[in-house]
């Protein structure tokens, strides 16, 4: 059984969606979402049975003391409907993709079913109780897989592994390049609307290239989440003509292909699915450097690295891509090089077959 804490299709949904594909190729996969969505019927396409299961799911507000006790309420009514579900598939191993839903590695553990968490989170968490509350579920599982080194590093527990995230290439292959830059320069940011995305970042620095009459025209990609409504408010408010809100699309390479330069200028990112995507699509990427886009791109190589939260520097990081933009060529080659074997949906599907392997003879070898 493999469980997930949305039912959308932005990145670690897609992550789900393709360990499913990975799994249904040697084993009986149900998965578990807390409600319905475009996922359910992805999933069922790669052959998945699909459960929707009303667990709790471990938000950011829930880290707060009201929002805490909330949490513990509805997860009181939360593990009846889990234990039911996993006692009627008899379920042989739990693989629970992310850390967010915590009573999962704990059914799992009372149960004794092989678990494993595949972690995509990387929270920047101040308070050590609070840390420790939130990474607590791991001390559950069998196995810890994580996207990246950096969301590794945030916990200590054995056994773990490091499993990058795997990215499909465009369906046809991507044109290069503009030769030259001779009029409007053309960005695109993919993802939420939100301030970890850092989309405030993207839309004052465009502000800043127009104050100073660089021709530029984003084009944000992606929605907002229930409870953000004011950010994207204030957001469309600070937005001039040069921004345009286009919202959520299933599939991004058009997106990119009408692009020039592709922006993820996010406070906090576990990995970055969009860089990958971009460089596939052979747009040079401007990112921030921070957790897991600096072990997707190498700055001045792959693609371009800022100060995160910096609009001032991701504007002078564009301009200067604009001015020499003879020297994209040669990164963005670079970087659809390595995309293309870093990061391929091949290697991703074997690693995670791997992990089930591993997960079970660690449950054997524990039992004996």
């Amino acid at each position: 059984m493999v469980a997930h804490p949305s039912a959308e299709l932005y990145g670690s949904d897609r992550m789900a969606l393709e360990s499913v594909r990975a799994l249904v190729t040697r084993h009986r996969v149900v998965v578990a979402l807390p409600t319905d969505g475009p996922l359910v019927a992805a999933l069922q396409r790669a052959g998945a049975v699909v459960e929707i299961v009303p667990a709790s799911v471990l938000r950011r507000e829930a880290l707060r003391p009201t929002g805490f006790l909330r949490f513990g309420a509805d997860s009181a009514r939360s593990l009846r409907p889990i234990h039911d579900v996993l006692r009627r598939h008899h379920v042989d191993a739990l693989y629970v993709n992310t850390v967010v839903l915590p009573l999962w590695p704990v059914a799992g553990k009372a149960m004794g079913i092989p678990t494993l968490c595949h972690v995509h989170e990387a929270e920047s968490i101040s308070n050590p109780i609070v840390r420790a509350g939130f990474f607590a579920p791991l001390r559950c599982v069998d196995l810890a897989v994580f996207n990246s080194r950096v969301s590794a590093s945030m916990v200590d527990v054995l056994p773990r592994r490091v499993v990058y995230n795997g990215v499909a290439g465009p369906p046809t292959p991507p044109a290069p390049p503009r030769p030259a830059i001779d009029s409007t320069l053309k960005l695109v940011q993919v993802g939420r609307l939100s301030a970890r995305k850092g989309t405030d970042v993207a839309v004052r620095a465009v502000r800043l290239l127009a104050d100073r009459g660089v021709p530029v025209h984003l084009t944000l990609v992606g929605d907002s989440f229930a409870g953000n409504e004011p950010f994207e408010r204030a957001l469309r408010t600070t937005a001039g003509d040069n921004v345009t809100f286009v919202g959520h699309r299933t599939e991004v390479w058009d997106s990119f292909a009408e692009a020039d330069v592709a922006l993820v200028p996010s406070r906090l990112e576990p990995f970055g699915n969009v860089a990958v995507e971009a460089m596939l699509c052979r747009r040079i990427v401007v990112a921030s450097a921070t957790e897991g886009l600096t072990e997707i791109v190498a700055d001045g190589r792959t693609g371009v690295l800022v100060e995160p939260g910096n609009a001032l520097a991701l504007a002078n990081a564009i301009q200067d891509v604009r001015e020499n933009w003879s020297a994209v060529r040669t990164v963005v080659d670079a970087a659809h090089d390595e995309a293309r074997h870093r990061f391929t949906l091949e290697r991703y599907h074997r690693d995670v077959l791997e992990c089930v392997d591993q997960l079970l003879r660690l449950h054997v070898r524990s039992a004996a």
